[in-house]
């Protein structure tokens, strides 16, 4: 019977968990939120966390076809591409991401050769849709309401849940980016809460206090019961006013300017211009 690992790596300046999810028996992987280091104030770019992926397939020599993307995150650059032409394996998002690029061509004023169909993936993913890995089949469940392209990836009894969930003490993911809806946020956490209470749900994001280590795997159960914002029975009403509250207080994630234009891409880098470089825009006084 197919048996399923999982390895996962921090990304400390963003807070990011991506993973290695590989079937033992056939040796076949998938790596999910992939990071591509970037500095603001140098733009420049470091491949050091994605290298860490791919040393861990070299090592465990695995070979990789799922390159998965739970949404266009806004706080950190994806490195689908780079993985993609070092390691090979497909691209794959939630469909949604059509009505994220839509929305963000305006944004940044786009133009051709960028379309916003999701041609830029590989794979789009629907509710309902399935994948195989190795001996195992992945199933997509649609989550949305931190983005319109959210998803979370089930393969065994291991859920990749994206944004849409934190660890209990952390809570969960804001409302307030475009496509974003704290009721739609309310009823997706609902899906994940019917899965088996067993069900181990695993983190994009960890910011862990001092008084404790980082977690990134939690139970259904665990948050289910315990979770801060939506646990313990809070009905949709007390969700919703709560997430509106607070994500009138946060201030825009400090990557969400880069990592959009990239991630949107399927973390290809905007196309160089004449001299070779490739420029990221930053629009004046619209956001």
């Amino acid at each position: 019977m197919p048996e399923l690992r999982i390895k996962h790596f921090y990304h400390r300046p963003t807070g990011t968990l991506s993973y290695v999810v590989s079937d033992r028996e056939s040796r076949k992987a998938a790596i999910i939120d992939p990071v591509l280091g970037f500095s603001v104030v140098s733009g420049r770019t470091d491949r050091g966390p994605a290298v860490e992926l791919l040393d861990y397939l070299r090592e465990q020599k695995l070979e990789l076809d799922w390159i998965l993307e739970t949404h266009a995150h806004a706080d950190h650059l994806s490195a689908a591409q780079f993985v993609k032409r070092e390691a090979g394996g497909k691209v794959g998002i939630g469909e949604g991401i059509r009505k994220v690029q839509a929305h963000f061509q305006g944004v940044f004023n786009l133009k051709a050769p960028f379309r916003p169909d999701g041609s830029q993936f590989d794979r789009l993913f629907a509710d309902g849709d399935t994948f195989m890995l190795g001996g195992m089949e992945g199933r997509v469940l649609n989550t949305p309401g931190h983005t319109s392209d959210s998803i979370t990836y089930l393969i065994g009894d291991a859920a990749f849940v994206g944004d849409s969930l934190f660890v209990p003490d952390f809570g969960t993911a804001r409302c307030d980016f475009p496509g974003g809806d704290a009721e739609l946020l309310y009823d997706s956490i609902q899906k994940l809460f019917a899965l088996p209470a067993g069900t181990r749900l695993f983190m994009c994001h960890d910011y862990p206090p001092e008084s404790r280590g980082l977690r990134y795997e939690v139970t259904v159960e665990e948050q289910l019961q315990t979770n801060i914002h939506v646990g313990g029975g809070k009905s949709k009403a007390e969700f919703v006013r709560m997430r509106q509250e607070r994500d009138a207080t946060l201030n825009l994630p400090a990557l969400i300017l880069p990592s959009i234009q990239v991630n949107i891409r399927a973390g290809e880098l905007p196309e160089a211009e004449d001299n070779g470089v490739s420029y990221l825009k930053i629009p004046l006084d619209l956001l």
